[in-house]
């Protein structure tokens, strides 16, 4: 049965993370006509598909006329990482979450989403999640719209600022996380300085960027794991 207080606590958490996607959607709607492709098939991409880079990715192929095994392997190799996420997450919903709801909250896991639910304080039950995720969906998918209905009227250069949007949006989500708990602070700064080794080391440049985000995420939570373990509740031997 739906908690309507936990349904309003997740929407108001997911607001600035639907204020991102509509601004980050906005030039994937510009890129979805400017390759060829309908308003309505990109709203479409964008309602089946919650990942940013997955949908850049597969417009590319797509454009490209690239094959569907093609497709599979950029997708699995850029989304990788979700599979870690969801693992993760799994362990914070409450006992009262079943498994077909469980379905429903894999589907709109993405990194901002994930982030806003591991760095709340207690439990995550089914009420919150689907507010969490309700208006980033809508965010996402109307703003791809919006980006392909005025793709026309606006500059390719204001297009591609608005890329910078998301970014911000996933450091104003992690910082208050970070600044309350010493492990998330040096989770988050040595999966930057990796990303940067993989992306500035000319040995590592080759490393695809969906694989260096996923080495990066296992080595900066396996490091965290070492150093901060949490301990058992009770303390005893079971």
């Amino acid at each position: 049965m739906m908690n309507i207080q936990e349904f309003r606590k997740g929407l108001g958490d997911g607001v600035p993370i639907a204020a991102g996607y509509l601004s980050v959607s906005f030039s994937f709607g510009i890129m979805v006509l400017n390759g060829g492709l309908s308003i309505f098939q990109g709203a479409l991409m964008s309602l089946t598909n919650m990942t940013s880079a997955g949908q850049f990715a597969g417009l590319q192929v797509i454009i490209a006329g690239g094959t569907l095994l093609e497709m599979a392997l950029t997708q699995l190799i850029i989304n990788l990482r979700y599979a870690l996420m969801s693992l993760s997450l799994s362990q914070k919903l409450s006992e009262g979450v079943t498994f077909r709801q469980r379905l429903v909250i894999a589907f709109a896991n993405t990194d901002e989403i994930f982030a806003a639910a591991m760095s709340r304080g207690k439990s995550l039950t089914f009420s919150y999640m689907i507010g969490l995720q309700l208006l980033p969906i809508l965010g996402w998918t109307s703003g791809t719209m919006l980006g392909a209905a005025a793709s026309g009227l606006m500059p390719p250069v204001l297009g591609s600022a608005l890329n910078v949007a998301l970014y911000g949006m996933f450091i104003a989500v992690v910082t208050p996380a970070a600044r309350r708990s010493r492990p998330v602070l040096f989770a988050a700064a040595l999966a930057a300085a990796l990303s940067c080794l993989f992306y500035y080391v000319p040995a590592l440049k080759s490393v695809s960027s969906g694989t260096a985000i996923i080495l990066a995420t296992v080595a900066a939570s396996a490091a965290a794991a070492v150093l901060f373990p949490i301990k058992e509740e009770g303390g005893g031997e079971a």
